[in-house]
This record gives structure tokens, C-alpha cells and sequence, in this order.
């Protein structure tokens, strides 16, 4: 019973937001609660909420005081010389535009955090794709599926996970998986030359004068139009404090959460000194925070739902019990493909923790080892990041004001061809067997 809610609150959760019929916001406080009272959850529930809530809060803060962080960097103009150099080499071609999106951000996402990846992103090429008049779909698309692939590294929340689960070297995991990881990077660099080729059809090819170039409205937001903000004599300043704060990020020295918040408090006083100016550009991108947090903690009911019923679980459990004892041997193929659709559905925490190490568990008896399932385990990472219950994609859709609902039509075919494209490489360069005898 529990089973058959849990697969149809998050289909009805999923067509309502795709249909448009309700606002994600919305549909993720409302749909989790009625299905709770159906399956009769009367008791407790406001717990069960409560507690959802409090397991994202820290990802609220971090990404309050990064949207705020960045948000100050872009309005003194930090990354306006990158956007510069790239329209200068992308010009008004929608194909290079592309091809730059996706490397760029493949470069960008190294740091292994989405969110830092979106913000750069996003900075550097929505206001050429509204230059250009540029699907901006094919942009998110892009930078979300890059991200996906890049955060397999290490210090990335997959591979981590993965690691600290089954009791393994994180660098066991990653490193057979570098191939796979090179044919999932050419695979999203082939997307985005076919996502130009059908742009520069639509729109030609732009040119774009050294005038052009420096009328583009750089940034996120209206803050960006008025020149006052810009900063040209912090440059150096805001450069070795946001490369300190990736270093930092990377090195995880503080958590992430207290490492913005401090990042925060020093680049707003050498910007912008006056309180009344501090307080004008807290108030510029207070829109874009709630926008963002209040999806945030609206997804933390409906996890907090998910787990706090046993519907996680008793989905996880039905999924494994069709299992065919023949099958046994192909378990690594199959904890890859079971990847996607379990790591869209509930969180990473819940399959990695949960689920994988009964997977794990069961594989050794096929002579299929614990490094092998956790490579596997990671195929379906850029298909998990279009999910609506991971956090960062409200901050991507929202910076780039396009419908989370039209970003995951558009994307989610693509996310399958390129977690596809993964476990090819997984399998053609031995990074787990397709059978084990």
C-alpha cells in the first residue's frame, strides 16, 4: 500500500508542475499532505514536516548567503571581464555560444558544488542568450546535466556518499570511472553542437561589433543595468577572496553554510562600505532568495513526508523484491539503470544509505565487488540533479527565470542519453562487468 502512494504522490507531484496546473511551490506542500491523510497519517505528521525542514535547512542557508555572495560579486562586475573574453570569442554564433556554455561549465563544476556551478553560469551567458534571442532552455539543460556528470569527483555528494556506505576509498570509485566520466563530457559537448546547429538555423549567425559586445547587459538581474554598482578597482580584491572561498569550499576547512555567510559579511563592507548601499544591494537579490528558500523548505515537507511515512523505504523495498535470483549477475548493470529512477524519486541520502548497501550486499554473492556496485551507483547522478526534490535546480531555474516544469521537459530525455552515455563508458572500460559469473 505504502508502496503504491509513494510512486503516485510523486507522479501526481511530477504531472501537476509539468502540466503547469500548479506551481512547484505549491505542489510541494499541498500533494505530500493529502496523500499523508489519505494513507491516514493523521498523527504525527506535523513531525514528520517539521523534520524535512529542519534536514534542508542548512542547504537553505548556504544557498541564502551564496545567492547573496555572488549576487554581490556579479553587481561589482567580479566575472565581467570572463563574460567579455567569451563574447568575444563566441561572437553571435548560437552554435559556439552553446559548445561555450557546456565547457565552461564543465570547467566551473570541478569545485563539485551545483549551486557555485549555476550561479557562474548563469552570470556568464543568459544575457547573450537574451542578446541573441536564444532558446534559454538549452542553456539550463546544458549546465545542469554538466554539473551532473563533474560532481562524480571525489569531493562531489555522490561519490562521497557512495564511499562512506559501503565502507570504500572514494578514489576506488573515481578513478575507473574517469573514462566514463571523458565519454559523458564529449557526449554533452555533441549535445550542445546539435542543440547550435538548430539555433544558428532559427536565428543565422549575429554579428556582433566591439559596440554590440559592450551594450550586453551583464548579470542576473535589473542591479546589473545601473553602472554605479560595478567596482573595476575591486577586482583583485573580490578575486582573491572568491578564489579563497573555492579553495576553502574544496577543502571543506568550515562548513560550506558558514564559510558563505563569513565570504558574505567581508565582500559587501570592501564594496560597498555605506550602510545604506549594503542595504540596497541585500534587498536587489532578496527576491531571487526567496524565490529560491521557499522552494527549498517546501521540498522539505514532502521528503520529510516521503521518509517519515515508510514510503521511501517500502518503494526501495518493492523495487528489490522483482529482482530474479538469474539476474543475479548482472546486478552492477542493474544497480546502474535502477539509479536513475531511484536517485529522481527520493534523495541521494535515501538511495546511497538505504538502499545500496543491501544492493551491495547481495551482489558479493555473485562475485561482484562492493567498488564495482558503488561505480555503478553513480551512472544515473545527471539524470538526479533534473529532480525536483534536489535543491539547486530551483536556484538554477530561478536565476534563469524559466519554468521548472518546461526546464525538465526539455531536459530530461537528454539527462537519460547522457547518463547513457556513462554507463557505456563504465562498461567498455571496466569500471564494473556487464556479467559476473
Amino acid at each position: 500500500m505504502l508502496t503504491i502512494l509513494g510512486f503516485s504522490m510523486v507522479t501526481c507531484f511530477m504531472y501537476l508542475i509539468m502540466t503547469k496546473r500548479m506551481s512547484a511551490l505549491i505542489a510541494l506542500i499541498i500533494v505530500p499532505t493529502v496523500f499523508a491523510l489519505a494513507a491516514g497519517y493523521w498523527h504525527g505528521l506535523g513531525e514528520m514536516m517539521l523534520n524535512g525542514v529542519k534536514a534542508l535547512a542548512p542547504t537553505g542557508v548556504m544557498l541564502t548567503f551564496s545567492i547573496l555572495y555572488f549576487g554581490l560579486m556579479i553587481d561589482a562586475g567580479l566575472f565581467d571581464p570572463l563574460v567579455r573574453f567569451i563574447l568575444k570569442l563566441v561572437r553571435g554564433d548560437p552554435l559556439k555560444v552553446l559548445v561555450g556554455t557546456a565547457v565552461l561549465t564543465l570547467l566551473v563544476s570541478l569545485d563539485g558544488d551545483s549551486s557555485t556551478t549555476y550561479m557562474i553560469a548563469v552570470a556568464a551567458f543568459l544575457p547573450l542568450y537574451r542578446k541573441l534571442g536564444m532558446n534559454v532552455l538549452a542553456m539550463t539543460c546544458l549546465v545542469n546535466l554538466a554539473s551532473g556528470i563533474m560532481n562524480l569527483s571525489p569531493w562531489g555528494g555522490p561519490t562521497a556518499r557512495a564511499a562512506a556506505a559501503l565502507r570504500i576509498d572514494a578514489l576506488d570509485i573515481f578513478i575507473p570511472m574517469l573514462p566514463a566520466m571523458f565519454l559523458g563530457c564529449v557526449t554533452l559537448v555533441g549535445m550542445a553542437v546539435l542543440f547550435g546547429v538548430r539555433e544558428r538555423r532559427r536565428l543565422g549567425v549575429m554579428k556582433l561589433d566591439t559596440e554590440h559586445l559592450n551594450n550586453i547587459e551583464l548579470g542576473l538581474g535589473d542591479a546589473q543595468e545601473c553602472e554605479a554598482n560595478r567596482r573595476p578597482k575591486m577586482f583583485w580584491p573580490n578575486f582573491i577572496l572568491t578564489t579563497a572561498l573555492l579553495v576553502l569550499l574544496v577543502t571543506g576547512l568550515m562548513p560550506i553554510q558558514i564559510l558563505f555567510m563569513l565570504a558574505f559579511a567581508i565582500a559587501v563592507m570592501l564594496n560597498y562600505p555605506s550602510l545604506e548601499q549594503q542595504k540596497a544591494r541585500i534587498t536587489t537579490h532578496a527576491g531571487n532568495v526567496l524565490a529560491v528558500t521557499s522552494l527549498i523548505f517546501a521540498a522539505g515537507v514532502f521528503t520529510g513526508i516521503l521518509s517519515g511515512t515508510g514510503m521511501v523505504d517500502a518503494m526501495a523495498k518493492s523495487l528489490l523484491a522483482v529482482i530474479p535470483h538469474s539476474f543475479g549477475p548482472y546486478l552492477a548493470v542493474f544497480t546502474a539503470l535502477v539509479s536513475l529512477p531511484f536517485t529522481f524519486f527520493m534523495s541521494n541520502d535515501a538511495f546511497y544509505f538505504g538502499i545500496l548497501p543491501v544492493i551491495a550486499q547481495t551482489a558479493v554473492n555473485y562475485g561482484i565487488s562492493a567498488e564495482e556496485i558503488a561505480r555503478a551507483s553513480i551512472i544515473g547522478q545527471p539524470f538526479h540533479l533534473l529532480s525536483p526534490l534536489v535543491p539547486s535546480v530551483y536556484l538554477l531555474v530561478g536565476l534563469a527565470k524559466v519554468d521548472i516544469g518546461d526546464h525538465q521537459r526539455f531536459a530530461i530525455k537528454w539527462g537519460i542519453l547522457v547518463s547513457m552515455a556513462l554507463l557505456a563508458g563504465g562498461l567498455l572500460f571496466g569500471a564494473f562487468p556487464f556479467y559476473s559469473r
